[in-house]
């Protein structure tokens, strides 16, 4: 969720959903969308400049397991709230004459969480052994002790993140979108900066101290964009919009439990596959997430307060036609940039990764992992919308039961094949992929059950032009690859940064000039056009 821009869009009905709405989520959308872009480019430079300092090593997979710790309790605190609970409670209150309530509860929900976080950082930094053992146990006693270092460092960024992510709530039923977006392009910033200036000095340690930074200037960032707002510290509790919260965020705080110790597994079953197993699914899942934090996570972030404000005004028709609107535009954005991403897999590690310590093996490892997360995109990009649907309509029991369920699926997924064979990191990443598919099909089936159908919404009809025009765009980056690679002289960085821009920018002509041809008009909103004077 990030991002700025003054774009407008080019807006033509589509399905009946009113022109103002439309106009006003896909604004949003490119807005988080633009925010998104600059979190990705420097997440893609944060895990450059690693990859060039520390390469694949150990010390890189001990970072890994030190830096998921304090975002795994975001995940559980802010992060899980702020979907299913914050924007949905907070934009009941964001009308100027609700204003008042507005920043009583979040003073409170600030004031609470700022007491809480920092009694259970202190507790983090007692129990940090026994904590990289829980997440690292299969690492060598040396990278488990360099862990245990790391995570007295980072622990503390889960207070900012969290408080950041309270504050991100409260800007988002305000809609005000801008300072969210960039949230993580802050928190991404501080790491890379403190690994060029501090690196050599410090290794590894220098990033660690860049997430403590990044996180604090989140939370600046954020407090930025709420001067007008009377944010004191109190401890009421006997506003009843906290007993919402707390009855939306109940079962994601069942849930989130759950797929916590599912990922804690996950990795601790990684380490067991080898040392350098955890860094290679990190530099994979950084690249896996640059389409879905540009697509997906934009626009659900966008939708859910329309899709909250209908919910609640029990305008049932409405909130569908926002949903399908949402996910005609995912669709049409999410299939051309996994297709894309897996044909240029190879050229894309080398060219961010394939430097310093990362050698062409950990580059043969990483093209195996990313191709293989690959397969579940599509799915969790779907999957995201229909999420946030259910929390607009302030029911968040059943994502959770589903997320369950879907933890269940993941850990069989994961070790069925480890009964006939030593367990392989590929079948952690195959699992991952089955339980993402599972997760969405079991949404779409409640959503179809208890709300109501998408059907004659244009879904079916946007996922077969765009992938007829995918095809095409695969078939015209293919070949511009081949071509470059007999034909290409250039070597070094111009060489590995023309095999990926150009079949790159040639498959997206072919795709969206397809798309406009076709005058598919989800395409056409997306194109920009001067501010009128």
């Amino acid at each position: 969720m990030r991002a700025a821009d003054n774009r407008h869009f080019i807006l033509q009905k589509t399905e009946a959903l009113p022109p103002v709405e439309m106009a006003g989520v896909t604004r949003a959308a490119g807005i988080i969308a633009t925010g998104n872009v600059a979190s990705r480019v420097l997440g893609l430079v944060r895990d450059t400049v690693k990859s060039n300092y520390f390469g694949a090593s150990g010390a890189v997979s001990a970072f890994d397991m030190a830096a998921k710790v304090p975002m795994w309790i975001y995940d559980l605190l802010a992060g899980g709230m702020l979907s299913a609970a914050l924007v949905p409670v907070f934009s009941e209150y964001a009308r100027a004459e609700r204003r008042a309530e507005l920043w009583q509860v979040a003073s409170f929900l600030l004031t609470i969480s700022a007491i809480a976080l920092a009694v259970l950082t202190l507790l983090g930094e007692l129990f940090a052994p026994q904590l990289a053992w829980l997440v690292g146990g299969g690492l060598s006693p040396e990278l488990l002790q360099l862990t245990t270092s790391l995570l007295r460092i980072t622990l503390p960024t889960m207070l900012f993140l969290n408080l950041a992510g309270i504050l991100a709530g409260l800007l988002f039923a305000l809609q005000r979108f801008t300072r969210p977006a960039f949230n993580a392009a802050m928190f991404n910033l501080g790491i890379v900066a403190a690994t060029l200036l501090f690196a050599r000095k410090y290794g590894v340690y220098a990033m660690a101290g860049g997430m403590l930074c990044g996180a604090a200037l989140q939370l600046l960032l954020q407090f930025s964009g709420l001067l007008d707002a009377r944010l004191v510290p109190v401890l009421n509790w006997r506003q009843p919009a906290l007993q919402r919260i707390a009855r939306l965020y109940l079962p994601i705080v069942l849930g989130l439990l759950v797929d916590m110790t599912s990922r804690a597994v996950s990795y601790r079953l990684a380490s067991s596959t080898g040392d350098q197993s955890i860094a290679w699914m990190g530099y994979a899942t950084t690249l896996m997430q640059f389409p879905l934090g540009l697509t997906s996570i934009a626009v659900s972030a966008a939708i859910l307060p329309t899709l909250a404000r209908q919910a609640a005004a029990v305008e049932q028709r409405e909130f569908l036609q926002t949903l399908a609107h949402g996910l005609r535009l995912v669709i049409l954005l999410i299939i051309p940039a996994v297709a894309g991403m897996y044909v240029l897999a190879g050229p894309i590690v080398r060219l961010l990764f394939e430097h310093g310590g990362f050698l062409q093996a950990d580059t043969m490892m990483t093209v195996i992992v990313l191709r293989l997360y690959l397969l579940g995109v599509v799915a969790a990009a779907v999957d995201l919308p229909l999420v946030n649907a259910f929390y607009a309509r302030q029911d968040a029991w059943t994502p959770a039961m589903v997320g369950l369920a879907g933890v269940g699926v993941y850990l069989a997924a994961a070790l069925v094949p480890a009964l006939f064979r030593p367990m392989q990191l590929q079948d952690l990443i195959v699992a991952n992929a089955v339980q993402l598919t599972a997760h969405a099909l079991c949404m779409w089936w409640f959503l179809h059950a208890r709300v109501g159908t998408l059907a004659g919404n244009g879904l079916l009809r946007v996922t077969l032009q765009a992938s007829g025009a995918a095809a095409l765009m695969v078939a015209a980056t293919l070949a511009s690859l081949e071509l470059l690679q007999r034909w290409q002289s250039i070597g070094g960085l111009a060489g590995e940064l023309l095999l990926v821009a150009l079949p790159a920018v040639c498959g997206a002509a072919i795709y969206f000039g397809v798309l406009l041809l076709a005058r598919v008009p989800e395409a056409r909103q997306l194109l920009p056009r001067p501010a009128a004077h």
